[in-house]
């Protein structure tokens, strides 16, 4: 079974590829060839990942092994358009590798092929030697595989073990069983999505606001807030990923080389929504959901004794955020995002349930306390009404500058979209219903 290696560095000079265990020594095979196995479930999305690099690593790899016979393992359950490297990039690759590469390959085993990887078969055929073309092994199941190879002895990832179980109950006619999480993959020393805000802290010299955080509110702040919809708009998904992707790489991003201001409250939103943990916790969730029951005039106290329960670091970021959000909403007239508006936006992105999705009746509750921090931010967020735990935090961190351009360290969480016969409420929160905002809003008003 396949298990992140302990013995991994952060100064390879492959980390942030190796760190996935795409590419894995795995014994000998029985005629004492080395083995290499390839686990397509191990590819992140690809904008979490360079596929040059990926090539380069592959090489890098090889490259200490390659004088001596050896067996490849290709596991291709996982594959998928999230994922997938482009077919110029397979052909590239299959250029890349010489005959230095391929002479002492002597089998490539394909183990859960599909009718996608015979037709790439047929599109690189003319590409490949016949010689080469006869190396190759087709095993649709982990059974077929034991009769070339010892399985005992390969890293063979869990997922995949899972997928044979699943495939074999089908065909014998029973349900598969329930699946479990893989486990979490070490994260990059820059990493900046994904992560927790320890993490965060702890790569930043002790940076309580989060650089993502505080450069796109920056960024926001100077150039934003009169801009119509903002948070609302959505931007380019392929300029996001590759926003996310250089400050996961650790490289700067000048948001004026993209000349739309929606990519940095993209981004600022996406960041919120990747957190391992929302940042108003788990542990928060039931006691929002209470806030509709709470006296209209007792709603602020409510609130405020909820933010009291939060740890520390959470209460410091959720203060910055909210006191910028609360700055928008003071333009409502130019970029008409008042609170209720933003609360649409961001409720869902500060807090969801720690299992399955929240659902549309929870929507009025979160979005009617996120515009309660927003709307009343110096009667919720006041220092002399703050935890006593938080206040030199707090006085600290307004105090404290900008963070740094160079910084030092960084999922995509998928968010969801919530269907019902009434309308359609989207994860930006502002694509509804005429019924669904006519009930939301009744309730809102109290």
């Amino acid at each position: 079974m396949a298990n992140q290696d302990p013995t991994l560095s952060s100064n390879h000079p492959f980390y942030d590829v190796a760190r996935h265990g795409i590419l894995q020594v795995a014994g000998d095979d029985r005629q004492g060839r080395r083995i290499f196995t390839f686990s397509c479930c191990r590819l992140p999305p690809s904008y979490q990942l360079n596929h040059q690099r990926l090539l380069e690593y592959l090489k890098y790899t090889l490259d200490q092994h390659v004088e001596n016979d050896y067996t490849i393992l290709y596991f291709h359950y996982g594959l998928n358009s999230q994922n997938k490297p482009s077919l110029g990039w397979l052909q590239n690759a299959y250029k890349e590798f010489d005959r230095k590469y391929k002479k002492n390959l002597k089998a490539l085993y394909v183990v859960h092929p599909t009718s996608f990887i015979k037709a790439l078969w047929n599109i690189f055929k003319p590409l490949i030697s016949h010689k080469f073309g006869k190396k190759v092994t087709y095993c649709s199941s982990l059974r077929e595989l034991r009769e070339h190879l010892q399985c005992d002895q390969l890293l063979i990832p869990p997922e995949v073990v899972r997928y044979d179980e699943k495939l074999q109950n089908l065909h014998r006619g029973q349900l598969p069983p329930p699946t479990k999480t893989p486990p979490p993959r070490p994260p990059l020393p820059t990493q900046q999505f994904g992560v927790s805000l320890q993490y965060l802290k702890d790569k930043n010299q002790g940076e309580l606001i989060p650089p993502v955080l505080r450069w796109t509110v920056t960024y926001l702040r100077e150039k934003g807030l009169h801009t119509e919809g903002l948070f609302r708009r959505s931007a380019s998904a392929q300029t996001v990923r590759q926003v996310q992707r250089l400050y996961d790489q650790g490289k700067p991003v000048n948001f004026d080389d993209y000349g739309d201001t929606h990519v940095p409250a993209v981004i600022l939103k996406t960041f919120l929504r990747e957190l391992p943990q929302p940042l108003l916790t788990f542990q928060a969730y039931e006691q929002i959901l209470g806030i509709t029951s709470v006296e209209s005039s007792l709603r602020v106290t409510h609130c405020r004794q909820i933010l009291r329960s939060l740890p520390e670091h959470n209460y410091i970021v959720l203060r910055y955020l909210m006191g910028f959000l609360h700055e928008v909403s003071q333009e409502s007239i130019s970029n008409k995002m008042s609170s209720s508006n933003l609360a649409c936006v961001f409720g869902l992105n500060l807090i969801w349930p720690s299992q399955g999705v929240a659902s549309l009746s929870a929507l009025v509750p979160l979005n009617l306390f996120t515009e309660i921090l927003i709307e009343y931010y110096d009667k919720v967020f006041s220092i002399q009404e703050a935890p006593g735990e938080h206040t030199q935090s707090i006085v600290e961190t307004e105090q404290a500058g900008p963070v740094t351009k160079g910084f030092t360290q960084t999922a995509y969480r998928n968010f969801y979209n919530t269907v019902t016969t009434e309308g359609q409420v989207l994860n930006t929160g502002v694509h509804r219903g005429p019924s669904v905002h006519l009930k939301v809003r009744t309730l809102l008003n109290g």
